[in-house]
């Protein structure tokens, strides 16, 4: 585990500083093309839905189990060859699978789109992090999307894949991450992917159950470290977390937008057709612009909390092993 937590330190701090250059390939788009090739020829072979719902079973099985043994594999070759190289290997592929960088450069673009008065801008970088539909978004409401998005993704994108990179090194954290662009990719609940995309979203719910629950304390402390609003971060958790239709991501949404005093939640649009979404946290200001970039603040001082408190973890393991 400290091994571990000591790799995760450094993981953390390449993705800080280079994020994922577009140079390098990256595993996630290795995944994301695995599972559109498995789904055509899932579809090309099966044609009735009953037997979808049991097709469904091999995305987790051969895309979250391959990305694993690959990993296994890779890390494990390259240590015969070189220990060095091993660890820098796993170090490095640790690194892409949490994405601080790109979550912090993503949602301060629409903050800067927003601040140079280009809404229409602001509009069109919202719509390449969220599903919904923004074409049409007052400023209010593009800074609430921004503001759930960073606030839904300090789980997705920062901690889960931390706490399994501890647990199990690169291997497990690809397996999450695999698991991850499953649930974004084939985890809707609609008429083309509810019984393809079952098993996807189930082990994505059940795989940050967890997490999502201890990144609201991590989240908590970075409130109280950046001056905010600690006890309604609580009460706003408490109260609204179990609103949101993910058993997880109400968790970061209700709690920053206790920090913040403001309410998400409320109507999104999909292909035209409103969503309604269960407000959290109370309206005790209008959102704004700067929103965003306090939201920014939070995820970056929670992954950093979190970092720390696996290290202090692992050396008390350790020290109470011996």
């Amino acid at each position: 585990m400290l091994v571990h937590a000591i790799y995760i330190v450094f993981a953390y701090f390449i993705d800080r500083i280079i994020g994922d250059p577009r140079s390098l390939p990256h595993p996630v788009v290795i995944i994301g093309k695995s599972i559109s090739l498995l789904e055509k020829a899932i579809r090309s072979i099966i044609v009735k839905e009953r037997y979808l719902k049991l097709a469904g079973l091999l995305f987790p099985l051969l895309i979250a189990g391959g990305s694993y043994l690959i990993v296994s594999f890779l890390l494990y070759g390259l240590n015969q060859l070189n220990h060095v190289l091993a660890v820098l290997a796993e170090i490095w592929l640790i690194s892409t699978t949490i994405a601080t960088k790109g979550l912090a450069d993503a949602g301060l673009e629409v903050f800067r789109h927003l601040k140079n008065q280009d809404v229409r801008a602001a509009r069109k970088s919202l719509g390449m992090i969220v599903g919904r539909d923004t074409e049409n978004l007052e400023e209010s409401e593009i800074s609430r999307g921004a503001v759930e998005t960073v606030a839904e993704n300090i789980v997705d994108a920062i901690i889960s894949p931390l706490c399994f990179a501890l647990i199990g090194g690169a291997p497990l954290a690809m397996l999450y991450r695999a698991v991850n662009t499953l649930d974004s990719m084939v985890g809707y609940k609609n008429d083309k992917y509810q019984n393809l995309g079952w098993a996807s979203a189930r082990l994505d719910d059940l795989l940050n159950y967890l997490p999502a629950r201890l990144t609201v304390g991590m989240m908590l402390l970075a409130s109280w470290v950046n001056r905010l609003d600690i006890a309604g971060a609580w009460k706003m958790m408490k109260r609204d977390a179990r609103l949101h239709p993910s058993p997880n991501s109400g968790y970061p949404e209700a709690t920053i937008a206790g920090a913040l005093q403001i309410q998400l939640g409320g109507t999104n649009y999909y292909f035209g057709v409103p969503s309604e979404r269960a407000k959290m946290g109370e309206p005790l200001r209008s959102i704004e612009a700067n929103d965003i970039v306090r939201a920014v603040t939070i995820m970056k001082t929670t992954s950093t909390i979190c970092v720390i408190l696996f290290v202090v973890i692992s050396i008390v393991v350790v020290m109470g092993l011996k």
